[in-house]
């Protein structure tokens, strides 16, 4: 968080640091996460359009006249490509509903040859063989059997369960399918987006899925202490 107007890139705005808005900066981080942690390995200032349509502004604070404004997948995409072209190999990409929502973050990793498990909103739509439908109504229609218990990684108190179910879907091609996670105490839904180059089990996309949390957690509690 910070005071005043002049720090570059600064407004009121929503900050998972705080999770509220707030005068602030807000960064975009890749994060490369492997089986033995993870690390920061690129970051890029978000500058909203309060500070790109005032050149003035701009000038003040150091930032060159021509700053241009990028959302926040556009920085992600940035990023990633930055990082694929250094000769970085990843084989998933997940984030939260700010990418899932965003078709051209999709369609450039699924141009890389990228597989994906990004969040996204229960009113996304979604088309499958039967039609086009709401994320959340997908869910509505599952039986029973479509559910498997599978835990999605270590947290503070150990295994973290929650029912899975997954859905192949029919657009925009082979390999897309809506993941979907059901808390098993209170029945809350989460939908992930997700796209495979070949085919995966569930259990490979709980396990991306729940990556982000783990890195989430990490940072949380190093922010604690």
């Amino acid at each position: 968080m910070k005071k005043g107007t002049h720090t570059v890139a600064v407004q009121r705005q929503y900050t998972g640091t705080a999770g509220r808005i707030e005068n602030s900066q807000v960064a975009v981080y890749l994060v490369y996460a492997g089986v033995r942690g993870h690390a920061a390995v690129d970051r890029e200032l978000y500058i909203p359009r309060s500070w790109t349509c005032d050149p003035r502004r701009c000038r003040a604070a150091g930032l060159g006249e021509d700053t241009v404004f990028a959302t926040k997948p556009e920085l992600a995409r940035t990023m990633i490509e930055r990082f694929l072209d250094a000769g970085h190999h990843v084989g998933w990409v997940t984030g939260d509903e700010v990418y899932g929502g965003n078709p051209k973050l999709r369609a450039a990793l699924e141009e890389r040859g990228i597989g994906y498990v990004l969040a996204v909103a229960c009113s996304a739509e979604m088309v499958t063989g039967a039609g086009k439908f709401r994320a959340d109504a997908l869910a509505a229609k599952l039986p029973k059997r479509a559910w498997q218990k599978l835990s999605a990684g270590r947290g503070a108190k150990g295994r973290r369960f929650y029912d899975w179910a997954v859905i192949d879907l029919a657009d925009p091609g082979p390999g897309h399918q809506l993941l979907i996670r059901r808390n098993r105490a209170t029945g809350e839904l989460a939908y992930y987006l997700c796209f495979s180059p070949r085919p995966v089990p569930l259990t490979e996309l709980v396990r991306v899925a729940g990556s982000r949390w783990r890195v989430a957690d990490r940072e949380r509690a190093g922010r604690a202490g």
